[in-house]
């Protein structure tokens, strides 16, 4: 398989399993704010600080297809879940939804991801099934010992992050900051770490198809996965404060939607795009904690941000994608006979 599907499947469940652990242990010890918190969190911090930081580095480059499908998935199942928590909460048949489109979403990528490797690869494959008895031994002890070491590496990410978390919700909670804060900040950081570091490790290696795919497939796992998990195992299904309805989420939705355009100029994520969605991240973070220890300065922030920060940045991606199209419509014209 190609490094995009790579990230998108086996790298992205890999780093996400901070975040399955963290949920599933909040809603059964009964901080279902921990648990909405940390995976809204989590999908923010994916997209604005892990994807930022590692288009910092060397601009990222994005696939066309994952911008004609991969991202619109994620962004679909983003309203998906601000649509079944606009009833205060997730129950087991909403676990089902978003676990079975998971399911779907995997099946068709590694279908079309395979498919496509076979069709560009036959000469290679003409080699190996030519290959002698040792060296496909030699191959089946590098995939063992690949698979001990993916397995390794998920338990060693499940125990760090478990550990940080449980440190940073400690102290946090000793400050009087509410689980859902907790979640959304401190925890949603600290289980994003493997994905900074798997984002920015592939990048700076020039794999950047699979920091792009590690980013939009760890959202992907932790709304169907994580959060569909979450559901199913919750007894009396997952509350969700009525602030994460009203804003929180609303952000998530739009943070995946502010990826289409990024990725469409150009099918590239530069890095002046990368340190604007760092700076929003920070911008986010300062917002929440404002508004949880109803700070006087929230009010002024707000409408700065509100009615001057974000109005000129949408029309500043707008006039980019105009430029793209008119760009790409006149290569086609000049291409033409």
């Amino acid at each position: 398989m190609s490094s995009l599907v790579v990230g998108l499947t086996v790298v992205a469940f890999a780093t996400s399993a901070p975040e399955l652990a963290v949920t599933v242990d909040a809603v059964l010890a009964g901080t279902p704010g921990l648990a909405v918190g940390n995976v809204v969190g989590s999908n923010i911090a994916n997209v604005l600080l892990v994807l930022g930081l590692a288009a910092l580095l060397p601009p990222l480059a994005v696939r066309s297809q994952l911008v004609r499908a991969d991202i619109p998935v994620m962004v679909a199942l983003s309203v998906v879940t601000l649509l079944l928590a606009l009833d205060g909460g997730f129950s087991r048949m909403d676990g089902v939804v978003l676990f079975a489109a998971l399911v779907a979403y995997l099946v068709v990528a590694v279908t079309v991801g395979r498919r496509r490797a076979r069709a560009g690869a036959g000469s290679r494959t003409e080699q190996v099934g030519h290959a002698d008895d040792g060296e496909r031994v030699g191959i089946g002890r590098r995939v063992v010992v690949d698979l001990l070491l993916v397995a390794g590496g998920v338990g060693l990410l499940v125990v760090g992050a478990r550990w940080l978390v449980r440190g940073a919700t400690d102290r946090a909670a000793a400050l009087g900051v509410s689980d859902l804060v907790i979640g959304l900040t401190v925890v949603a950081v600290g289980t994003s770490l493997p994905e900074i570091a798997t984002s920015v490790s592939a990048a700076v290696r020039g794999e950047r198809d699979m920091a792009v795919g590690n980013v939009v497939g760890s959202c992907l796992f932790n709304l169907g996965a994580v959060l569909g998990i979450a559901a199913l195992l919750a007894p009396d299904g997952v509350p969700v404060a009525d602030a994460a309805v009203a804003f929180d989420i609303p952000f998530m939705v739009a943070v995946a939607l502010a990826l289409v355009p990024v990725a469409f100029t150009g099918f590239t994520v530069a890095r002046w795009e990368g340190a604007l969605f760092v700076a929003y991240y920070v911008a986010y973070a300062v917002y929440v904690l404002l508004d949880a220890t109803g700070h006087d300065a929230l009010d002024p922030y707000s409408e700065v941000m509100l009615g001057f920060v974000v109005p000129i940045t949408v029309v500043w991606l707008g006039l980019l994608v105009a430029y793209e199209i008119g760009v790409r419509r006149g290569r086609r014209e000049r291409a033409l006979p």
